[in-house]
């Protein structure tokens, strides 16, 4: 806007207080000087928004727990041979322990703001805010989200409901002060997926309950390994878990391993490989490998301790081994280049879609799921009126020693 000069006023007495101006000018521009996208922030903000590159500028993320081996693999701790392999990994350990930090963080945060009488979309997307800022990856340019961001979409599973439940778009769910709330959230940097859980309740009736399990998990990290086998992991968690029992409303009720679900190996870019690992006893003689990455994830119940599909599915992923097969929906196509772009196999829910401008997607979706080139993961839910938890850790299996790569503070 034009500003007219006040009568009286001479132009020799506008360029001395111009040249004045000019020196306060640069006055204030001096603090300016840090081209720092977060002002040169030194510690993280509430809620999270500085990424977390910014706060550890030389790339030295916080190592996670280090367990060393135990038995026969004892010599790998000092052995010169399995030192120069694991240095050799540089790349891959700095994405794992950056992606740990960011869900450290970010997961803190929500420990201490999660409040009954929030949505559960409004919970979601504080996560996933927080997740896609401190990672630097918004996920809304083509291929963002495969460079880094969610490792899968936030999970906010509550009461019998045990697992991959997160809302879809118009969902009024709102958090209870009675609610058990799984809380699982997936970070990935390079495909590199940290997968960490943790429940939340406010009533301390429920305390036992969440004992158990956060026992149990802590167990499996504990007996994970080099060379162990995958039955004498999930006998060890089973006897862990099934140790505590629970006193809801007058009734006491024993604490079931949830017998259908298990840990998982990682691999780059697939957040469920091909080793499972289970939580109760078995003969799966199955052995952990060196270089393996597993998360260790435990849930247990005061229901029947086994989950069915159950509830409007949010969860959806492309399969890596996806057939070519001809598609006749037309939306069916449009999605899938889509989600190829946008996704890869990076698991993604029905809110990213919306996120990314898609509408009315549905009967496309559904026709890739049904030609297998999707797979969809329904909630798993034990019987109404029981509650269940989870807890759950990423551990590295590196040549030297076992690092619990999401290992925090609060768990």
């Amino acid at each position: 806007m034009a500003m007219m000069l006040p009568r009286g006023t001479t132009r020799t007495m506008m360029k001395g207080q111009t040249d004045q101006t000019k020196r306060l000018k640069k006055k204030k521009r001096k603090p300016k000087k840090k081209k720092n996208g977060n002002g040169g922030a030194t510690k993280q903000s509430s809620p999270p928004r500085v990424l977390i590159s910014s706060l550890f500028p030389n790339s030295q993320y916080p190592v996670g727990e280090e367990v060393e081996y135990r038995n026969e693999n004892s010599y790998r701790t000092t052995s010169e041979e399995k030192r120069h392999l694991d240095r050799m990994n540089d790349d891959f350990l700095s994405d794992y322990r950056q992606g740990a930090e960011v869900h450290r963080q970010v997961r803190q945060w929500a420990q201490k703001n999660i409040k009954p009488g929030q949505s559960l979309t409004e919970i979601a997307e504080g996560i996933e805010d927080g997740v896609r800022a401190l990672t630097g990856h918004q996920g809304l340019e083509e291929g963002d989200s495969i460079k880094g961001g969610m490792g899968f979409p936030t999970g906010l599973s509550r009461n019998h409901c045990a697992a991959h439940y997160s809302p879809n778009a118009g969902n009024k769910m709102i958090l209870q002060k009675e609610d058990v709330m799984k809380v699982d959230i997936g970070v990935h940097l390079n495909g590199r997926i940290v997968d960490s859980a943790f429940t939340l309740a406010f009533d301390p009736v429920y305390d036992n309950l969440l004992a158990a399990v956060k026992d149990a998990t802590n167990t499996g990290v504990r007996e994970a390994g080099i060379d162990v086998r995958m039955s004498d992991i999930g006998a060890a968690i089973q006897e862990t878990m099934e140790s505590y029992e629970v006193d809801i409303g007058g009734q006491t009720f024993p604490v079931k391993a949830i017998r259908n679900l298990n840990g998982h190996s990682i691999t780059q870019y697939s957040i469920h490989g091909s080793k499972s690992v289970p939580i109760v006893k078995g003969g799966d003689q199955t052995k952990m490998e060196e270089g393996e990455i597993f998360a260790i994830e435990t849930f247990g119940s005061t229901g029947k301790g086994y989950v069915r599909d159950d509830m409007e599915t949010s969860h959806y992923a492309k399969k890596a081994d996806a057939p070519n097969v001809p598609l006749r929906v037309s939306s069916a196509r449009t999605l899938l280049n889509s989600i190829t772009k946008n996704f890869g196999t990076i698991p993604f829910c029905r809110r990213y879609l919306d996120r990314l401008g898609h509408e009315k997607y549905l009967l496309g979706l559904n026709n890739l799921v049904s030609s297998g080139i999707v797979e969809a993961y329904p909630p798993l839910c034990d019987v109404k009126g029981s509650y269940t938890a989870q807890f759950e850790h990423t551990i590295l299996l590196r040549p030297t020693v076992k690092e619990v790569v999401s290992r925090g503070d609060d768990y």
